[in-house]
C-alpha cells in the first residue's frame, strides 16, 4: 500500500505498493512511528521445496555497464502483481473492487514467488505477470504480517529464476540495483548504494514489524513491493518494502536471510511462530530513568544506568508468568549483552518457543536472572 508522499511527514512510512486499501494512489496504509520498539541463514541443503542460497555465476566485475548486465540476468525473474479485493463499508454494503500492483521475483522454476505480505493482503485474487507478458493466476501459499513477507505459487515450468546472495555479508557503501513496478512503469531499474545495514524497525518507524532492515538510496516508489533489491553480481540481497515519505534516497528492504527463513515456513506450513514474552520496553537513558522514577502511578525504582527498561507487561503472558515486572532494566538475553530494545527482540526472535530463555535483569539495584518460556506471538 502507499501513501501520497506528499502527505507524509518525515517520519511516516509508506509501504510500497500500489493500491488495495483504497486513497489517492487507490489504496493507502501506513505503520505508526510512536510505538515503543519491541536469523539463520538457509541451510544448503535444505528440505524439499525450501528456498536455498544458490548464487548465479557473478556479473563480470569487468563489465563496463554492470547495472545493465544485472538487469538483464535477473530482471526476467522480476514480476507483476496485481491483486484485488472487496471492500465494503459496512456488512449491508455491496461493496467495491479495489485493485493494487506491487513487485515480486521467482525463486523457484516451478512458480514459487516471493513478495511483500501487504501486496496480497486480503486479496481476492492475483494475478502475476512476467516480463515477457506471460500471466497467470497466482495462489497465496502464505503471508507473516510481522516481517511483511508472503509467498505465492503460480502454475509454469522452467521460468527464470533470481539468484539468492548472503545479506549478512553486505556493506554501507556496497552498490545496490532495485527492479520492480513503480507507480505502473514495469521493469523500472534503479541503483544506488547500501546506505545501511541493521535498522531497527522502531527507528525506521515500523515498531510493529520484526526486521533489521536494509537501507538503500537506490530510487523506490509505490509499485515497487517485493521487488527485489540486486548486489552487483546479480543476487538478490533484499526485498523492497517501504520509504519514508518527504525524504529523499531513503528507502528499505528485508534482508533476504530473513525473508527466505520466513518463506521456507511459509511453504512448510502456511504460517510463521514468532517466539514472544510480552514486553513493553524501551532504551534506558537519564531522561527515561528520571521520568520513570518520578512516576508515582508506575512506582518503580530504576538504579542501573544502562540497559532496557521494561515499561508494561502483558497480561497473562510468558513475562508475566515468569514474574518480570515493570522498572527491570534488561541487562542480557540467553547470555547475550543487550544495549538497545532491538537488540532485546533479535534475541527474542532467534529463541525457540517453549525454550528457557534466561534474562538477566537489574531490579532497583539488585542483579537477578528471570527464565522465561516464549510463546507463539498472539494472532
Amino acid at each position: 500500500m502507499s501513501q501520497p508522499l506528499s502527505r507524509l511527514s518525515l517520519k511516516s512510512v509508506s509501504l510500497l505498493s500500489m493500491g488495495a486499501l483504497g486513497g489517492l494512489l487507490v489504496g493507502t496504509q501506513f505503520v505508526p512511528t510512536n510505538a515503543v520498539p519491541t536469523q539463520s541463514t538457509i541451510a544448503q541443503a535444505p528440505a524439499s521445496g525450501a528456498i536455498a542460497q544458490a548464487p548465479a555465476a557473478p556479473v563480470s566485475d569487468t563489465d563496463e555497464n554492470f547495472i545493465s548486465a544485472v538487469a538483464d540476468k535477473t530482471g526476467a525473474a522480476v514480476v507483476r502483481i496485481d491483486s484485488s479485493r472487496t471492500v465494503r463499508r459496512s456488512p449491508q454494503s455491496n461493496g467495491r473492487m479495489v485493485r493494487g500492483t506491487g513487485s515480486g521475483f521467482i525463486v523457484k522454476t516451478d512458480g514459487l514467488v516471493l513478495t511483500n505480505a501487504h501486496v496480497v493482503d486480503g486479496a481476492s485474487s492475483v494475478t502475476v505477470t512476467l516480463k515477457d507478458g506471460r500471466e497467470f493466476t497466482g495462489k497465496v501459499l502464505g503471508k507473516d504480517e510481522l516481517t511483511d513477507v508472503a509467498v505465492v505459487k503460480i502454475q509454469a515450468t522452467n521460468l527464470p529464476t533470481a539468484p539468492i546472495g548472503n545479506s549478512d555479508q553486505i556493506k554501507p557503501g556496497e552498490w545496490a540495483i532495485a527492479i520492480g513496478n513503480p507507480l505502473g512503469l514495469d521493469n523500472t531499474v534503479t541503483a544506488g548504494i547500501i546506505s545501511g545495514t541493521g535498522r531497527s524497525s522502531g527507528v525506521v518507524g515500523a515498531p510493529d514489524k520484526r526486521v533489521s532492515f536494509i537501507q538503500t538510496d537506490a530510487a523506490i516508489n509505490p509499485g515497487n513491493s517485493g521487488g527485489p533489491l540486486l548486489n552487483r553480481q546479480g543476487q538478490v540481497i533484499g526485498m523492497n518494502t517501504a520509504i519514508i515519505g518527504g525524504a529523499q534516497g531513503l528507502g528499505f528492504a528485508i534482508p533476504i536471510n530473513q525473508a527466505q527463513r520466513v518463506a521456507n515456513q511459509l511453504i512448510a506450513t502456511g504460517k510463521v511462530d514468532h517466539p514472544y514474552i510480552g514486553v513493553q520496553m524501551t532504551n534506558l537513558t537519564t531522561a527515561t530513568k528520571d521520568a520513570l522514577n518520578q512516576d508515582t502511578d508506575l512506582g518503580v525504582n530504576v538504579k542501573a544506568n544502562q540497559g532496557v527498561v521494561v515499561v508494561g507487561i502483558a497480561r497473562r503472558s510468558p513475562a508475566a508468568s515468569a514474574g518480570l515486572k515493570a522498572g527491570d532494566v534488561i541487562q542480557a538475553v540467553n547470555g547475550r549483552s543487550v544495549k538497545t530494545a532491538d537488540d532485546v527482540q533479535q534475541v527474542i526472535e532467534a529463541s525457540k518457543i517453549g525454550a528457557s530463555l534466561p534474562i538477566q535483569i537489574d531490579r532497583s539495584g539488585q542483579s537477578l536472572t528471570v527464565t522465561v518460556s516464549p510463546g507463539a506471538f498472539p494472532s
